[in-house]
């Protein structure tokens, strides 16, 4: 990465950290929703162009469609509708698992393989909006919760970038994604759980509940790779760098938001689980 895009990253990134927790930490619910769906559905219109569409009005048709379903899900909060979409955008998930050992599967640009992929970007963005509104709404400190929930997001992927630069030697996924290693999994896992019992603590959890926390922030992380990973398939499939440009430095909305939409739906069902 040259010093210029190094240096584009970083200004991004520090306008961008303070305007997303004064968001998260002060907004009400709603607001917080349409912003989170805003940026899901601007994913979602990356990925329709990763998955192989290209007519923008079909493409809009599929935005309008996706966002009438997120309307839906405002409307209809209750428990077992959101226990069943979160535990649908987890097994999804572990399915991506099994194509990213297959990293030649649908990467032909036919019809079907377009609309595979576009069922799999439904699987992956409805299931994490309506968790991160569920968890922001919640009681007590549903607020606090969800800022937590990001930022282990947000700390292994600095934690990676920052030991994968220094450190990496051993490669995490080289057909896929050359520049992740397995000293930038290491680095982004030890920032992660340290940010997990800061947390942790500043919100109450005490005794024998920092064991599942550590453990959910673990495997929070692990999603996020999967996620992280996933949309690298999608990217190398459509021969692209980046999946926009929205972002200087940092690529399209989709390439900030995949480790999330991946990690956010298993942190909160783990969390109601759980019981923290």
């Amino acid at each position: 990465m040259s010093r210029l895009a190094i240096n584009q990253r970083t200004l991004t990134a520090l306008l961008l950290a303070p305007l997303a927790i004064v968001l998260i930490l002060l907004a009400p619910t709603a607001l917080f929703a349409l912003v989170i769906a805003v940026m899901a559905l601007q994913a979602l219109w990356e990925w329709t162009r990763l998955a192989g569409f290209r007519q923008r009005p079909a493409r809009a048709l599929m935005l309008a469609a996706a966002a009438g379903l997120l309307a839906l899900l405002w409307i209809d909060d209750s428990p077992l509708l959101l226990g069943a979409v979160l535990g649908a955008g987890v097994a999804w998930w572990l399915l991506a698992l099994l194509w990213l050992r297959h990293v030649s599967y649908a990467a032909a640009p036919t019809r079907e393989h377009a609309w595979l992929k576009l069922g799999a970007a439904l699987l992956a963005i409805v299931p994490a909006w309506l968790g991160l509104v569920a968890l922001h709404r919640s009681e007590p400190l549903g607020h606090a919760w969800t800022l937590l929930g990001l930022m282990l997001v947000w700390s292994a992927d600095t934690g990676a970038y920052l030991a994968g630069t220094r450190f990496g030697r051993h490669k995490l996924a080289p057909t896929i994604s050359p520049g992740k290693t397995w000293e930038g999994v290491a680095g982004g896992v030890l920032l992660a759980l340290a940010v997990a019992a800061a947390g942790g603590a500043l919100l109450g959890v005490r005794g024998i509940a920092f064991a599942p926390l550590l453990l959910l922030a673990l495997l929070t992380v692990a999603a996020a790779i999967v996620g992280d990973l996933f949309e690298s398939l999608l990217k190398r499939h459509a021969l692209v760098k980046d999946s926009g440009t929205f972002f200087p430095g940092h690529g399209g909305i989709l390439d900030r938001l995949d480790s999330v939409f991946a990690a956010l739906p298993l942190f909160v069902l783990g969390k109601l689980l759980l019981g923290l």
